[in-house]
C-alpha cells in the first residue's frame, strides 16, 4: 500500500516546469523524499522532479528500492543485526541509535559513531548494517554505533548538532555496561554525517560537570574523524568566500539559508542571537591545535561548482578545512590531494583507535 501511495503521489506531479520543483518547494516531493530517501540519487538531501520521475519508472519496473522504508538496508542479504537496536539517547522520536558490539573482546573496545547523510532532511541509520566498513571495524575489534537524529522540519541545524553531541555523551555514559573504551571514540559519515562528524571533532567539549543530567557531564571529544563529502562549515555565510558567488542553480530560494537555522530572514544573521548561532555552527572557527586528526574525502574535484551537488560537496570544502587545520597544527588528510598510496578509511580508524597507549 505504501508503495502504491508513492506511485500515486509522484504520478500527480506536473510535468511542465519540473526543473524548478524540488522537495523544498513542493509538498508532494517533500513527502516523497521522506518516504523514499533513496530516490535522492545525488544524496544532496533534496528530491528534484527528474529524480522523482526516474525513481517512479524504476518502481514501475519493479526495480530496487521499491520496498518499504528500511527494506533496502535491513532487508539486504548479509546485513548485520545490531546488538542493541533503537536505543533512545534523547526524547525526540528520531534520537535513536543502533549499537554493534565487537565480539570476543578481552578489554574494553574503541567505538566508531556512524552518522548518515541526507541533507538533514532524509536518511536512516539502517544503512550502516550493510556497510562493509561496519563489518571490517567489528572484525578488528572496534564497536560501532549508528545514529539517527532529528531533521530540519523539527529543529534547526544548531540543535541537531547538539543532539548528535548528546548521542556521544550518552554512549560514554553507558560505556561500562557495553564494554566501550570512552577514551577512544571516533566519528564518521557522509555529507550531512560528514559535516556533523567534523563539528563533533572540532567543537569545544560540551561536557558540563555541574549538569543535573549525568549524560551531559560526559565528554564529546573524539580521537579522530572521517568526513566523506563534508561541508567545511555550517555558517553558510562563509561559503562564498571559498566557493565563489552562489547562482540560481544552487539555491532553491532566498530564504533557504535563514530556514536552515529556523530564523525569520537573512537579516537576522546580523543580530546578536543570529551571530551566536552562526558561530556555534562554524566548524572552521572551532578548529584549534588540540583537535583530533581528520581524514577528509570530497571526490567532486572541480574549479567552480556548477550545480547544487558540487556546491555542497566539492573539493573546496575539504581544502578549506585542510587550510584551517594547517594553520592550527591539526593533522588533516585530504584524500584527493594526497599522493599515492591513498589513506584508507579503515586503516585510518584502526591506526588511531588501536594504537598502543602511552
Amino acid at each position: 500500500m505504501r508503495s502504491l501511495r508513492l506511485l500515486c503521489l509522484l504520478s500527480l506531479l506536473p510535468v511542465l516546469g519540473h526543473a524548478q520543483l524540488t522537495s523544498q518547494t513542493d509538498e508532494r516531493l517533500k513527502q516523497g523524499l521522506k518516504m523514499y530517501p533513496e530516490a535522492d540519487t545525488d544524496k544532496d538531501g533534496i528530491l528534484t522532479m527528474p529524480e522523482a520521475l526516474a525513481h517512479l519508472q524504476k518502481m514501475k519496473k519493479g526495480g530496487a528500492g521499491a520496498g518499504k522504508k528500511g527494506k533496502t538496508e535491513e532487508g539486504k542479504p548479509g546485513a548485520l543485526k545490531p546488538d542493541h537496536a533503537d536505543v533512545a539517547y534523547d526524547k525526540h522520536e528520531r534520537c535513536k541509535l543502533d549499537l554493534y558490539l565487537a565480539k570476543n573482546a578481552t578489554t574494553s573496545t574503541p567505538l566508531v559513531i556512524m552518522i548518515h547523510g541526507g541533507g538533514f532532511r532524509a536518511g536512516d541509520k539502517a544503512q550502516w548494517g550493510s556497510n562493509k566498513t561496519t563489518k571490517d571495524l567489528l572484525d578488528k575489534g572496534i564497536s560501532c554505533a549508528a545514529l539517527n537524529y532529528p531533521f530540519l522540519d523539527s529543529m534547526p541545524i544548531q540543535d541537531i548538532l547538539r543532539e548528535c553531541g548528546r548521542a556521544v555523551q550518552y554512549l560514554r555514559s553507558r560505556s561500562g555496561e557495553w564494554n566501550l573504551d570512552k577514551t577512544r571514540f571516533a566519528s564518521m559519515g557522509g555529507s550531512a554525517g560528514a559535516g556533523t562528524s567534523l563539528w563533533l571533532a572540532t567543537h569545544d567539549d560540551l561536557a558540563d560537570p555541574k549538569a543535573e543530567d549525568p549524560v551531559l557531564r560526559e565528554s564529546t571529544r573524539l580521537t579522530c574523524a572521517v568526513c566523506n563529502g563534508t561541508q567545511a562549515t555550517y555558517d553558510v555565510t562563509r561559503w562564498e568566500s571559498f566557493l565563489g558567488k552562489a547562482g540560481p542553480e544552487v539555491r532553491t530560494s532566498e530564504a533557504e539559508a535563514a530556514l536552515f537555522y529556523h530564523l525569520p530572514s537573512v537579516e537576522a544573521f546580523g543580530t546578536d542571537s543570529g551571530k551566536a548561532i552562526l558561530r556555534e555552527c562554524d566548524m572552521l572557527s572551532w578548529i584549534t591545535k588540540d583537535d583530533p586528526p581528520l581524514l577528509v574525502s570530497n571526490s567532486q574535484v572541480v574549479d567552480t561548482p556548477k550545480n547544487r551537488g558540487e556546491w555542497l560537496h566539492c573539493i573546496h570544502h575539504a581544502r578549506e578545512v585542510s587550510k584551517e587545520c594547517a594553520a592550527d597544527g591539526v593533522p588533516c588528510i585530504v584524500v584527493q590531494d594526497q599522493p599515492e598510496p591513498k589513506t584508507d578509511t579503515l586503516d585510518f580508524l584502526v591506526s588511531h583507535l588501536l594504537k598502543t597507549k602511552a
